[in-house]
C-alpha cells in the first residue's frame, strides 16, 4: 500500500489566512502542499452571521501519518483565556481601556443608526482575586431593539465590541454591555425564579425545567442554587434551546 499523506484541516476568517496558518503549523513552504478549499466562508454584518473558511492542506510526498485536525477557534482563544492584567493610565487622562470601550460601542451604535448615551466604568470584583470588568452602560429612549429576544442582540453587540477593543489594545478586555439597567434587573429576576422553582421542585418531588436560556443566564441559576441542600441543577438539551432543570434530591 502507498503512504498516506499528512493532512491538516484549518478554519480561519479567510482562505488565504487558513492556508498561511496551515503552512506555519506544518513548518514547510507553500509549494510543498496541495490546497483543497472545503468552504470559502462568508462575511456577516459586523461579523454576525458570517461563516469561516475551511481548507485542507496535504503535504506532497509526506511520511505516513494520520490526518491532523487543528481547531483554530480553540487556538485563538488561548491568549484571551489568559486574561492579562489590564493596565490603567497614570498621567491623569481618562483610562485608555475605558475610552476605547466607550468609543467602540458608540461607533457600533452609530453604524446601526442608534443614538444613545454611552458611559464606561470598572466594576468591583465579586470574588477575591477576580479581575475587574469594564461595564459599558447604554441609556436612551426606546432601546429595546438593542436587547433582542433572550438578550441575543445585546450579547452579540457585547461580543463584537469585546473583540474590537481587545484587538485594538492587543490585550484581553473583559467587557460587559448593559442597556438601561437590563442586566441587573434580569439577574434579580433569575435569582427569584431560581428559588421559586426550587421550592416547587421540593414540594412536588418532581423536576422543574426552565425556559431555554443563554449560557450566562443558566450560570446565574446554577450559582444561585449551588448551596441548596434539597435540589441539584443540571443543563439539558442542545443550543440554542439548552435549559436548566432543577431536580429534587432523593
Amino acid at each position: 500500500m502507498g503512504q498516506e499523506k499528512t493532512t491538516l484541516e484549518i478554519i480561519a476568517p479567510s482562505v488565504d489566512e487558513a492556508v498561511s496558518r496551515g503552512i506555519g503549523q506544518l513548518g514547510i513552504d507553500r509549494e510543498a502542499v496541495e490546497v483543497e478549499i472545503l468552504d470559502s466562508g462568508s462575511k456577516g454584518l459586523f461579523g454576525l452571521g458570517g461563516r469561516q473558511a475551511r481548507v485542507r492542506l496535504s503535504v506532497k510526498n509526506g511520511s505516513p501519518e494520520k490526518p491532523i485536525i487543528f481547531d483554530p477557534v480553540i487556538h485563538e482563544k488561548k491568549p484571551l483565556e489568559a486574561k492579562p492584567k489590564i493596565s490603567e493610565s497614570t498621567d491623569g487622562d481618562e483610562d485608555l481601556v475605558l475610552r476605547s470601550s466607550r468609543e467602540t460601542v458608540k461607533e457600533l451604535l452609530e453604524k446601526m443608526k442608534v443614538f444613545a448615551q454611552v458611559t464606561a466604568h470598572y466594576t468591583e470584583p465579586t470574588e477575591p482575586g477576580e479581575e475587574r470588568q469594564v461595564l459599558v452602560d447604554i441609556n436612551g429612549d426606546d432601546l429595546s431593539i438593542l436587547i433582542g429576544r433572550r438578550s441575543e442582540t445585546m450579547n452579540a453587540l457585547q461580543y463584537i465590541a469585546s473583540l474590537i477593543v481587545s484587538k485594538e489594545l492587543e490585550k484581553w478586555v473583559p467587557l460587559v454591555i448593559d442597556i438601561q439597567g437590563y442586566r441587573a434587573r434580569r439577574i434579580r429576576q433569575l435569582q427569584q425564579l431560581a428559588h421559586r422553582m426550587a421550592e416547587q421542585a421540593v414540594q412536588s418531588g418532581k423536576r422543574q425545567t426552565l425556559e431555554p436560556m443563554p449560557a450566562n443566564e443558566r450560570r446565574i441559576i446554577h450559582m444561585e442554587l449551588s448551596n441548596h441542600e434539597q435540589i441539584i441543577t443540571e443543563s439539558t438539551g442542545e443550543e440554542p434551546n439548552r435549559k436548566v432543570t432543577i431536580v429534587p434530591k432523593k
